[in-house]
């Protein structure tokens, strides 16, 4: 390109990858209110079972419906991890282009940019970048917000100076 600001790169999309953006962009804490929902269904599944003459088929399906959402609450990194690996994007290289005017990623399965002007926060985390921007409006006319991962690992140095001084919350 000609542009003066403009960087250029390439990786893989491999589970290395795939963990990283998960361990860095997650928001999900495992406390008390991240498990209330499984715990809800659990106790009221067990007081169908031992309070009410309803079939215990269905308080045993309640009872088991809580037990599979604690599960996929405790699994989530690795469930989300091998969600990605199945795609078909997984072990695909993916161009990234960082310039003037944002943020371009190029591959076999898909074409995305981000725009300079539709993000809200770039937060630099110890690996990379998480990027948050707006998508459009909704039907309610509420900004659609989005999120997306860029590791250090394949940026150069001006490439993560230039992403920092891209933030809004900076400017």
């Amino acid at each position: 390109m000609t542009q003066s600001n403009s960087f250029s790169t390439s990786f893989i999309l491999d589970k290395a990858h795939y963990t990283e953006c998960y361990t860095q962009s997650s928001t999900l804490a495992h406390d008390k209110k991240t498990y209330f929902k499984a715990n809800v269904l659990t106790v009221f599944g067990l007081i169908i079972l031992f309070a009410t003459p309803v079939n215990p088929y269905a308080a045993w399906f309640v009872i088991a419906l809580g037990l599979l959402e604690s599960i996929s609450v405790y699994y989530h990194k690795p469930w989300w991890v091998i969600r990605q690996m199945l795609s078909k994007a997984s072990n695909s290289e993916v161009k990234l282009t960082i310039d003037e005017q944002g943020i371009l990623t190029e591959s076999f399965h898909i074409n995305s940019r981000i725009l300079w002007a539709d993000v809200t926060l770039v937060t630099e985390t110890d690996l990379g970048f998480v990027i948050s921007f707006t998508l459009g409006k909704s039907v309610t006319g509420k900004d659609i917000a989005s999120k997306s991962y860029l590791s250090k690992a394949c940026l150069s140095d001006e490439a993560i100076a230039f992403i920092v001084t891209k933030n809004p919350a900076i400017a």
